[in-house]
């Protein structure tokens, strides 16, 4: 019998008021239950505007403890809701030691599990290294009551090992929150290689592992506080493929947009019957992929 399962997308412009920014949330997830979603996912680092455009020591005051003020919110959203919840915080793990970090709530309220971030980017407007320690939770599916979520954040979807593993300890599917844009002074056509690269290279992990992919992110203009750049245009494009990388559904690059996407989780049976990758993998043939480089 076929396995199908209803998944939100919530694709949102994100204000510098936090308390409008979750009150918005909650309506968008609410609003992906009422359409039968059983499965939320939000963007990355959704409370607050992307402030790692720049480094400032104050902001280590937008993150919060898990659990926290941040997670019994969506904690009783996810319960009020009876749905699965991925969301993505800020954590304040301890005195100067910070994660960027997803939480899954289960549809009673507990929390399924967390993923730390694990690969970290630091490149003009995204100075994440000054804010996130990689994460030391490792590459962990959660499992959920509606199937084993491999969970990622953002600049960990550029990497197949990332994936590859997730899918080989048993992710029915692959999540990323994330929160990506062009920088003002590219040009359309670089603007829209780099756009059409981050969706490629999503889409070849569905592929290379059988597997749906969820990409949620962010979408329109946000500032850059310093003012040395003219801050980042979010291109949203939230989407989900199929095992076969085929699109299911995408959202606009420019508005906010909540999308339910229906989904076969018993599709990548039949897909990884006919394309047999994991059958063929050798595996006696890979230890030079734990080399930072071989030349």
């Amino acid at each position: 019998m076929e396995k199908k399962l209803k998944i939100g997308l919530v694709q949102l412009a994100i204000s510098e008021n936090i308390a409008a920014n979750k009150e918005k949330l909650v309506s968008h997830i609410k609003q992906c239950a009422s359409q039968g979603a059983e499965l939320v996912v939000l963007q990355e680092l959704h409370n607050t505007p992307y402030f790692c455009q720049v480094e400032d020591v104050d902001n280590f005051d937008l993150a919060e403890t898990i659990p926290g003020p941040s997670t019994e919110l969506y904690a009783s959203v996810a319960k009020e809701c009876n749905i699965v919840l991925v969301t993505s915080l800020f954590e304040k793990r301890a005195a100067g030691l910070y994660h960027n970090t997803a939480v899954v709530f289960e549809k009673d309220g507990s929390i399924a599990g967390k993923y730390r971030k694990m690969h970290i980017p630091d490149d003009p407007a995204y100075y994440e290294k000054f804010y996130f320690t990689p994460g030391d939770l490792g590459f962990e599916p959660i499992k959920t009551s509606v199937g084993t979520l491999g969970v990622l954040v953002c600049w960990d979807q550029w990497y197949p090992e990332a994936a590859r593993i997730m899918a080989m300890k048993g992710a029915d599917m692959l999540i990323y929150p994330t929160a990506i844009g062009w920088e003002s002074s590219d040009t359309q056509e670089e603007k829209n290689r780099q756009r059409d690269a981050w969706i490629i290279s999503q889409r070849g992990h569905a592929v290379a592992n059988g597997l749906p992919v969820v990409s949620v992110n962010r979408v329109g203009w946000e500032k850059d506080p310093s003012g040395q750049t003219n801050g980042i245009q979010f291109w949203g494009s939230s989407f989900v493929v199929g095992p076969q990388g085929e699109f299911l559904k995408q959202a606009s690059s420019e508005t906010e947009e909540t999308m339910v996407v229906e989904v076969s989780l018993s599709r990548s049976e039949d897909v990884r019957r006919i394309w047999p990758f994991f059958r063929d993998r050798r595996i006696d043939a890979y230890s030079d992929i734990v080399k930072r480089f071989c030349k």
